[in-house]
């Protein structure tokens, strides 16, 4: 087959792996970091780093394999523990890491993945060879499991109260029970089949006990090169050696018997010491211990099938695009098929359309959620941020993580990290204070910054909250004058809120030198504009000396929305419900100016009222109601009254781009296509509160 086809045929698949792979080293580099002692940690980085290596070869980007090859070697020497996983080692780990990202970058642009790494390739050999400037640890202590004897490898494998049960009985039954580590070719291909045949052979002489890792590692492939299976038989050590060599790719085969007076509990059995009436309990379920295949394979618990767990498939987006789009424009037919039942008043018809928008509407919650992401696609790069920027700047930053599973439609997944990356940052550089400073304050000296979310309701809310210094509020005033943001007069009637707010104006910082951290002077304007373009709001509370909150409130979806369809004339509109607060109907008598602004007072609350027949110049003669019908809408702690001619009522619409030619229509966020065929146009009630 044309090596070239395969590479196009599998590309899109070794990239989403790879940099799931990556993602996966990073998160386990971070904990080792914090656990540097946890051996099973470096496991999984190795692990990872190993598959990573062998994608890469196969797909022909040799230049990525073997710079992860040199990463292997290091991790080698950490798990064997000769090396200490210091700082200074992780460092370089780390820049070899951010080294292979910019590869698959590259590969993913339609590069080669070619990138010059000898820097970090040199660095990566001198800690190999233990040169000075790594501490090396010959003398730390060495496991049990990887000692050497009389040239030949011990095994240990440590078993839970259940399987040292089912082994001392099959020691009364003149069984005996082994240990096999089989050893792979490191160019073998089809790992899985392998381990298959491994196990057919050793069913055919015998019955599996365990394995190591457990059959659902096995079975994706999640191991190195070597894998441990406990086996019960009355064949003789060399005849189990001699049948699994048999099987192709196998370049070692290493067999011990295991010592009944020496079985080994496993660390949680040695801390919880199950009770013997629940191993009395366990023993009498021998079924659980018959016949193991590798889709099945015995480990410490009973399990399921590693096929019945894994029901997943991976769909490319652009399919999830198309459905989306089928999905509404049947959404629009739909509405007008009730417009039609309702004209034509006929029973059998309203029944069948009552039941499809029934079905419709269970179909439009499947296929919102199969465009749900988890917001911790976006949350797993902020750590390695942190790690990096801390340092940068000299300061102890505990990131806080919380509500990652929370889930967003794709589109506003693609669109927030930017923003996030540059809030972090500000919270980072402006907000928390040096070591030194944060003594003196009596602070701890790692101050802590929490990224949170979680849902309310139709929407998603994202908080960056830190106990930093806070926002000056007098050093904010000062600036905003100096730059012509507001006047004196102004300055003096703003709450604290609206003097938070003052950070988002165009071109706005408070930094005293420009940095690459602190955005190089650019404000928060960009991310404000950002999160609104997303149907999103930004509001920020702070407290001097204590610290500060960034909340971003953003809608679950953009695809499909519940509006309010109000009236103009003959012109339709239609307003988020997630905008609005309430609906009223108010005598023209209880309106009265104040500043040139009509108001009215709302729930002891002064509440201006926008006209939108003005502001979209709707033709057609005031009319001499007495009453006006009004739509009070917010945003974050504004509130405005938009009169309209007449409330229709709640509907699902699909909203639709008015197109780069009307992207700058003010006040218009989009449009939609009624039951009756009408176009209504969104109105974008932020726009007009500001």
């Amino acid at each position: 087959m044309n090596r070239n086809l395969v590479n196009s045929e599998y590309l899109d698949v070794f990239l989403d792996e790879s940099q799931e792979h990556l993602q996966a080293i990073n998160d386990n580099l971070l904990k080792l970091e914090q656990a540097p002692d946890d051996i099973s940690i470096v496991g999984e980085v190795f692990r990872s780093a190993h598959t990573l290596k062998g994608m890469a070869a196969t797909m022909g980007f040799e230049d990525l394999a073997h710079l992860t090859h040199n990463m292997e070697n290091v991790l080698d020497l950490i798990r064997n523990h000769k090396l200490q996983a210091t700082s200074e080692v992780l460092d370089v780990v780390f820049a070899a890491v951010d080294d292979l990202e910019a590869m698959v970058t590259d590969i993913a642009g339609g590069g080669t993945g070619s990138h010059d790494v000898s820097e970090v390739v040199a660095q990566l050999e001198r800690i190999e060879k233990g040169e000075p400037t790594i501490a090396a640890t010959a003398e730390a202590p060495v496991k049990e499991e990887k000692q050497v004897t009389s040239g030949e490898e011990v095994l240990s494998e440590t078993y839970d109260e259940f399987e040292r049960t089912v082994l001392q009985q099959s020691f009364e039954q003149d069984y005996t029970a082994y240990q096999v580590k089989v050893t792979l070719d490191e160019n073998a291909m089809l790992k899985a089949a392998r381990v298959f045949m491994v196990f057919e052979v050793l069913e055919q002489i015998g019955e599996i006990i365990k394995s190591s890792p457990p059959a659902e590692e096995l079975e994706e492939e999640k191991f190195d090169q070597d894998f441990l299976v406990t086996v019960i038989t009355k064949i003789e050590a060399e005849e189990i050696k001699k049948r699994i060599l048999k099987v192709s790719e196998i370049t070692n085969v290493h067999v011990q018997q295991i010592d009944q007076n020496k079985l080994k509990l496993s660390h949680v059995e040695e801390e919880e010491q199950a009770s013997p009436s629940a191993a009395a309990e366990q023993a009498a379920k021998p079924e659980q211990t018959s016949k193991p295949a590798v889709k099945e394979a015995a480990s410490s618990q009973p399990k399921k099938a590693a096929s019945e767990h894994n029901k997943t498939i991976r769909v490319n987006i652009e399919r999830l695009d198309v459905l989306m789009n089928l999905f509404e424009e049947l959404v629009i037919d739909r509405g007008r098929l009730e417009q039609i039942a309702s004209d034509l008043k006929n029973n059998e018809l309203n029944e069948t359309v009552e039941r499809m928008s029934r079905i419709s509407g269970d179909l439009q919650e499947i296929i919102l959620n199969m465009r749900m992401m988890p917001v911790e696609q976006v949350f797993n790069r902020f750590p390695r941020m942190v790690r990096s920027l801390s340092k940068d700047l000299n300061k102890k930053v505990n990131l806080e993580i919380i509500g990652a599973e929370t889930e967003l439609d794709r589109t506003i997944i693609d669109e927030i990290g930017d923003p996030l990356v540059h809030l972090l940052r500000n919270s980072i550089d402006h907000g928390i204070e040096t070591p030194d400073k944060r003594r003196q304050l009596g602070k701890p000296e790692e101050g802590t910054v929490r990224l949170k979310a979680y849902h309310s309701g139709n929407n998603v809310y994202i908080e960056i909250e830190d106990d930093g210094a806070g926002i000056d509020r007098e050093k904010v005033l000062n600036k905003a004058l100096t730059n012509g943001v507001i006047s004196e007069e102004d300055a003096e009637k703003l709450t604290d809120q609206q003097v938070f707010g003052l950070l988002f104006a165009s071109g706005f910082s408070t930094a005293e030198k420009i940095t690459d951290v602190s955005g190089r002077g650019v404000g928060l304007d960009v991310v404000r504009n950002t999160f609104e373009s997303l149907g999103g709001v930004v509001t920020v509370n702070s407290e001097l000396g204590k610290g500060s909150v960034f909340s971003i409130q953003l809608p679950l979806t953009l695809s499909i929305i519940d509006v309010m369809l109000v009236e103009l004339q003959d012109e339709k509109y239609a307003i988020p419900l997630s905008s609005i607060v309430e609906t009223a109907i108010v005598n023209k008598q209880d309106v009265y100016s104040a500043h040139n602004q009509k108001v009215i007072d709302f729930r002891g609350k002064v509440v201006p009222l926008v006209f939108l027949k003005d502001i979209f110049q709707v033709p057609g003669e005031q009319t001499d109601d007495e009453f006006y019908s009004l739509v009070i809408v917010h945003k974050g702690e504004k509130v405005a009254g938009l009169v309209v001619d007449s409330l229709i009522g709640q509907h699902d619409i699909v909203l639709k781009s008015l197109g780069n030619y009307l992207k700058d229509v003010f006040a218009i966020s989009g449009a939609t296509i009624l039951g009756n065929g009408q176009v209504a146009l969104i109105v974008d009630s932020n726009a007009l509160i500001k």
